[in-house]
């Protein structure tokens, strides 16, 4: 790195310093530069202004986390190579990778059945080719396939650096003060046993906080109903530009968005097809908002009318309710809706989006947290803890949404 001392100064964690140059050509590689075009939290800026922070930021901060909980966990008297440092560096730097712009929108569109895991898993290995199989290691931790479990426990799993970031960082850009975290106090109580991730006792009261926050941070912001209505009004204006591409329509778009919208994109095409990856790897948030701003003036009165709300704020409304919408009221809002706009029945579908919204904030059966005591006894957390109501913790919630555009109401 020229001899030089690389830092990047970030708002959350202050100085995060780039250990090696083999880290620092990850982080310049095109595949995670465009990662600063992708925001974390997509269209939650309509709800907190303040939410403009990119993948890359999160990314970063997870490293520097990765490098906090590795050398905690050496100062402990466990055994962590260099070289397995780096690799868990780089892995969780990447982890991201295979997320496309506005995430869920996108994911729930132009390509289907396949998790921005697959993606990333797919980005990383092309990235190793590249480097002479220098992310042999990376990978193998970020498919579990590593010995050493608790270096995928790291990237993933229920304390894992991810979440820790970004709920600091998230809480951090939205105001939310509920999800700020004391990620610094976790790390420092993490230990090993049986090759496990643990938490020490002392430790029980920031997992307590840690796994309020997550519930809090996920309805106050990750499921914060006008972001989700703007996140179904994006759905849908994607749908309805690949349906009129599909049928030969001309659109206007970049040539990475036209590769999705011109034909239906499954895992199988996406994973396999040097061309269809390379056109994933050029598409970002930039290229749909560019999108939009002309085809608010398309003449197909749907996409105009999406297109235009997104960018003006026009957003869906959106009902929410503990059972589901009756049948006879949606129908009775699609015809009012056909009438008002002079529409089809089957085109008032792109106008409105009904579903259910459900999450369980912790599960005993899958990853569980541990609290390690100093007899080396240890306890799932929903034992431990004589605060939480754990059972409501891992209560799965549902409700349900029907959103409409707003001036037809």
């Amino acid at each position: 790195m020229d001899n030089k001392r690389k830092i990047i100064n970030d708002p959350v964690f202050g100085f995060i310093n780039i250990p090696s140059e083999f880290i620092y050509n990850i982080i310049n590689h095109p595949y995670f530069q465009r990662l600063n075009r992708i925001k974390q939290l997509g269209l939650t800026h309509f709800v907190y202004p303040g939410a403009q922070h990119t993948r890359m930021s999160h990314s970063l901060g997870a490293m520097y986390l990765m490098d906090e909980a590795i050398v905690h966990l050496q100062s402990k008297g466990h055994a962590i190579t260099p070289e397995e440092k780096e690799a868990a560096l780089a892995c969780i730097l990447m982890h991201d990778l295979g997320h496309g712009p506005f995430s869920h929108a996108w994911e729930n569109t132009l390509v289907k059945n396949i998790r921005h895991e697959e993606i990333s898993l797919s980005l990383m290995k092309k990235i190793n080719e590249e480097m002479d199989g220098r992310l042999d290691k990376a990978i193998a931790i970020f498919q579990d396939e590593y010995p050493k479990k608790f270096l995928h426990q790291l990237v993933s799993g229920q304390l894992d650096v991810d979440r820790l970031d970004y709920l600091r960082r998230d809480s951090f850009f939205t105001g939310v003060t509920e999800g700020n975290i004391g990620s610094a106090r976790i790390i420092k109580m993490l230990n090993l046993k049986d090759g496990r991730l643990v938490v020490e006792a002392k430790g029980i009261y920031s997992i307590e906080n840690f796994l309020m926050a997550r519930r809090l941070m996920y309805w106050q912001v990750y499921s914060h109903k006008t972001a989700f209505a703007a996140e179904k009004m994006m759905v849908n204006v994607l749908k309805r530009a690949q349906e009129l591409a599909m049928q030969g329509t001309a659109l206007f778009a970049s040539p990475a968005l036209h590769y999705f919208l011109d034909r239906p994109v499954d895992k199988q095409t996406l994973l396999n097809d040097p061309q269809a990856l390379a056109h994933f790897v050029d598409l970002d948030d930039n290229d749909i908002w560019s999108a939009l701003k002309v085809w608010a003036k398309h003449s197909d009165k749907i996409m105009a009318l999406l297109s235009e709300g997104l960018l003006n704020r026009h957003l869906f409304k959106i009902e929410i309710e503990q059972k589901p919408f009756a049948a006879q009221y949606v129908e009775e809002k699609k015809k009012k809706w056909s009438q008002y706009y002079a529409i089809s029945l089957e085109d008032v579908s792109y106008l409105i989006s009904a579903g259910e919204i459900s999450t369980n904030m912790y599960n005993e059966t899958d990853d569980s947290i541990d609290i390690l005591y100093k007899d080396g006894t240890t306890k799932d957390i929903a034992e431990a803890s004589d605060m939480l109501n754990i059972q409501l913790l891992s209560k799965k919630i549902k409700k349900y949404y029907f959103c409409f555009l707003r001036d037809s109401k």
